[in-house]
């Protein structure tokens, strides 16, 4: 399997996020060639008081936020708007760590209007090519990643979220 869920809330059991990590993580990986056999990456199903913890930690944000990555490594493209330098297998085949939070998720869901599972899978997405070096910082990342994330999305069946 590509992603381990470590559930902490179980609530998210309930909403069968193992299954839509995984099937998130592999549109992902499948859109840009890369075996999802090959690679491993771990989630941790939190809630709000957890992701506002590690916002603080690593972030320096005391406040709760739907989803955070930790890619194993740096993989940014240097240029603005190129596309990052994907990873080839190896030993090290951890593309890293995403945590997300059930409050925050639902609220956003309902207050978008969106199912639930729509939404998870669109920040599952999100998560995972930021572990592959997109980022939106910068404006011509920001339209790389969210170009990327609209097409893997659509194959997904899932509405574009911008």
């Amino acid at each position: 399997m590509l992603t381990e869920v470590i559930i902490e809330d179980d609530r998210w059991q309930a909403a069968g996020l193992e299954d839509l990590a995984e099937r998130a993580a592999e549109a992902v990986l499948d859109h840009l060639g890369l075996r999802p056999d090959d690679w491993g990456i771990s989630v941790l199903a939190c809630d709000d008081a957890r992701i506002a913890a590690l916002n603080a930690d690593f972030r320096g944000k005391s406040q709760p936020t739907n989803v955070l990555s930790w890619p194993s490594r740096e993989r940014a493209a240097a240029t603005p708007g190129a596309q990052p330098e994907l990873p080839a297998p190896g030993a090290d085949n951890e593309l890293g760590d995403i945590a997300i939070a059930w409050e925050t998720c639902a609220r956003e869901a309902a207050t978008g209007g969106k199912p639930l599972t729509d939404h998870v899978t669109h920040l599952i997405v999100h998560a995972v090519l930021h572990l592959l070096g997109y980022d939106h910082v910068r404006d011509q990342d920001a339209t790389l990643m969210e170009t990327t994330e609209a097409v893997i999305l659509g194959k997904l069946g899932v509405a574009d979220p911008y």
